[in-house]
């Protein structure tokens, strides 16, 4: 799926529906009582950031969702009651938290409470103000200090209908978004042709985020996950990794704005290249991180190139279809290599030695170690990420649903880049501080990896035809 903010997902006037939790819902939430089952670490640390950020009196919407296609103009009932299907099927969608002092509890609906409520906004004949309308709106609706913190919507049009839909983080992640257009249109079709929607077998991402937790309790400062984190602070002179080029930032400066580059890196031929040079290693996320190390050494000058690489924590066939923000990271050290194979070995070192440290949370380890880490951005570190979203259902019919995933970009220091390989080939999304200076150096880094992903394969096909001599 591509990622995109909203203003560059393919955007079309018409009519604009919502949906939202009912009153009724909203009210019975409000009485809950606690739900036994703990936050997970990183939804916490999620939450807690955004309060924090919001107490230095600045609001930093964080929101993602998806957008997608339906053919021809929505049957609205039949839309709602996919929606609903959808929303009872994966339990975080119903549950939430509330403060009690400084600790957080978290409250679930049962199923049988929760019901939508549909409004018509209207006609919107203008996509500019359908947009600002839009982004306004999911700013509120999926508020990271609000519940509910979720909205979905619909552009209903004679020859298409558009479905939104957005979330606080807290509820979903990359994979869960990537599988929201088959799983709704699966769950339209049937309640168009008035057959009963499927019961699908799905885990919980709340019963997941109980044994997660429990799982990260049962370790201590001595443990060797939190020795290793500690090692890798230490050597960040107690700092958690930006990305190592200039950003143009005034050190104690205010958060700045942000931007987002968001374009195609490569072709589908020399995605499917770059990864047969890469599989040696470990394939093409070790290949995108070891060009990634060299770019930024010759970009900055550092002579390690340090990083957090987030990994998904799906790790039981019982999660795998479940909605929910199942993701974890380990920091890796590359030193500066001579070229790109050496980049690559040092790469899958780093990664063979360090991946399982993703099964503790870092909050979880942050907490161990002591460190004060009060959070004054969004993002703790930056992160180059890289999915290949072939393997998930309906992916092939993505450009034809003129499918996006969304990001809200707002503010942020750190600079965030995401990879996928999708069947046409390799989509790139990067969210940078909005300065002249991260532009042109951020320019640099994606022009580079496209140049070097060009070029390893290429060099590789040369090497492959040239005559032998005996």
């Amino acid at each position: 799926m591509r990622i995109s903010d909203i203003q560059r997902c393919e955007v079309r006037p018409g009519r604009l529906v919502e949906w939202t939790f009912s009153p009724a819902t909203v009210a019975t939430a409000a009485a809950l009582p606690p739900d036994p089952r703990p936050p997970a670490y990183i939804q916490e640390s999620h939450i807690r950031t955004a309060r924090s950020v919001r107490e230095d009196g600045l609001f930093v919407p964080t929101w993602i969702g998806t957008a997608f296609d339906l053919p021809d103009r929505a049957d609205l009932d039949a839309l709602e009651q996919a929606l609903r299907g959808w929303t009872l099927r994966h339990e975080t969608l119903r549950s939430g938290f509330r403060w009690a002092g400084d600790d957080m509890h978290r409250f679930t609906l049962d199923e049988d409470d929760v019901s939508l409520h549909r409004e018509v906004i209207g006609d919107f004949t203008d996509a500019d103000t359908l947009i600002r309308y839009l982004q306004d709106r999911f700013d509120v609706a999926a508020d990271a200090l609000g519940w509910p913190n979720f909205i979905y919507a619909a552009v209903v049009r004679d020859d298409s209908t558009s479905v939104y839909l957005a979330f606080d983080h807290t509820n979903v992640d990359a994979y869960s978004l990537q599988r929201i257009p088959d799983e709704i249109h699966e769950l339209y079709r049937a309640a168009a042709a008035g057959r009963p929607l499927t019961e699908a077998s799905v885990g919980s991402y709340v019963d997941f985020c109980e044994l997660e937790r429990a799982n990260a309790d049962g370790i201590d400062d001595t443990h060797a996950i939190v020795a290793r984190w500690r090692e890798f602070i230490a050597r960040g002179d107690g700092t958690l990794p930006d990305f190592p080029v200039d950003l143009g930032l005034r050190p104690g400066g205010p958060l700045p704005a942000q931007k987002l580059m968001r374009e195609p890196l490569v072709d589908a031929d020399v995605a499917a290249a770059f990864e047969t040079y890469c599989r040696p290693y470990g394939g093409s996320m070790v290949g995108v991180l070891a060009a990634t190390s060299l770019i930024v050494h010759q970009l900055g000058g550092q002579p390690v190139y340090r990083t957090v690489v987030p990994f998904h924590t799906r790790v039981k066939s019982a999660w795998s279809d479940s909605v929910g923000w199942y993701v974890g990271g380990a920091p890796i050290e590359v030193p500066a290599a001579r070229d790109f194979d050496g980049a690559l070995a040092a790469v899958r070192t780093e990664l063979q030695a360090n991946r399982q440290l993703a099964r503790i949370p870092l909050a979880r380890v942050l907490r161990l170690l002591g460190a004060d880490f009060r959070p004054t951005s969004p993002d703790l570190y930056s992160i180059v990420s890289y999915v290949d979203a072939r393997v998930v259902p309906g992916a092939e019919s993505w450009l034809e649903q003129k499918a996006y995933g969304l990001l809200r970009v707002s503010y942020g220091d750190q600079v965030c880049v995401w990879i996928t390989r999708l069947h046409e080939g390799f989509w790139l999304a990067c969210r940078y501080p909005d300065t002249d200076i991260a532009y042109k150096n951020m320019r640099c880094y994606v022009e580079a990896l496209r140049d070097l992903i060009v070029s390893v394969p290429a060099h590789n096909r040369v090497l492959a035809t040239e005559p032998t001599f005996s």
